[in-house]
């Protein structure tokens, strides 16, 4: 069996769903072509509809960085060519976009990280999902994520947890490396000019969440602590319960920049904690 049908045949024992993209002769690294010509003109409608509506949430609410970038980008007509794209990004912050059918095994994903490449799902929801999909499709993986990769700072970040990743393999420390990134890359806050904005593509790219993670008084919005992070279990099918603020991106960087060796030890002597509970 090739490792593109074991991952296929894990998400599906793990999920209702299985997987939504094409995984079929896939090479080791599960990049392909994204072939423009597949998409018509009910999922350029789309597009147009998501960035349109996004846009108009994300006033006030998401970081400079991710405006900035996001105005230079100006994809609102139409589903962006990754190849077109990759001119500019890697100008910016020698990262590049690889089109990926969808989700991807740990260690793959992992691995584009640590090579400055960051995995774009290729297909885009179909007009009946229009307010939900069960797992990314690329308006989520383009619109919340790609911004920010003009960043410096995260463009670092990230490409220090794909190293990070690869290494927690071998140290059973995944579940702890991946609340970190749940909590910063997807559902992260960050306060500027002493307001909360959103850096986290998960809020970045949702109706709802952009909302609810600015807006309601609900959910608790704790101060970044990476123990406290790697500790906290959260959500993949609801609004988060607890958010994680950061002052600046280079605080981000340092406070996650020491080996984890030791703190994936120190990790399993330590309760899990409940989001919901103070």
């Amino acid at each position: 069996m090739s490792q593109d049908d074991q991952f296929a045949k894990d998400v599906a024992a793990r999920s209702q769903h299985g997987l939504r993209g094409e995984y079929q002769n896939l090479g080791a690294d599960f990049v392909i072509q994204q072939d423009y010509s597949r998409y018509t003109e009910a999922h350029q409608d789309v597009w147009r509809r998501l960035y349109s509506r996004q846009l108009e949430l994300l006033a006030g609410r998401a970081c400079e960085a991710f405006n900035q970038a996001l105005a230079a980008l100006d994809f609102a007509d139409g589903i962006p060519k990754l190849d077109a794209v990759n001119a500019k990004l890697f100008a910016a912050t020698q990262w590049r976009l690889v089109p990926v059918p969808g989700l991807l095994p740990d260690a793959v994903f992992f691995g584009h990280l640590a090579q400055r490449q960051f995995p774009v799902t290729v297909w885009i929801r179909e007009p009946h999902e229009f307010d939900y999909i069960v797992e990314p499709d690329m308006f989520h993986d383009f619109f919340g994520h790609v911004p920010m990769l003009f960043s410096p700072q995260m463009a670092d970040y990230l490409q220090a947890y794909g190293q990070g990743g690869m290494k927690a393999h071998r140290l059973s420390g995944l579940k702890y490396l991946a609340r970190l990134y749940w909590y910063t890359v997807e559902f992260g806050l960050i306060r500027e000019r002493g307001e909360l904005r959103a850096y986290g593509a998960g809020i970045l790219s949702s109706p709802g969440e952009i909302r609810y993670a600015l807006d309601d008084p609900s959910p608790q919005r704790r101060p970044f602590d990476l123990i406290e992070v790697m500790q906290t279990r959260y959500l993949i099918d609801d609004f988060q319960q607890r958010y994680f603020v950061i002052d600046s991106f280079e605080q981000l960087f340092e406070q996650t920049a020491p080996d984890f060796s030791l703190l994936y030890r120190a990790l399993e002597r330590l309760p899990e904690l409940d989001p919901a509970q103070n």
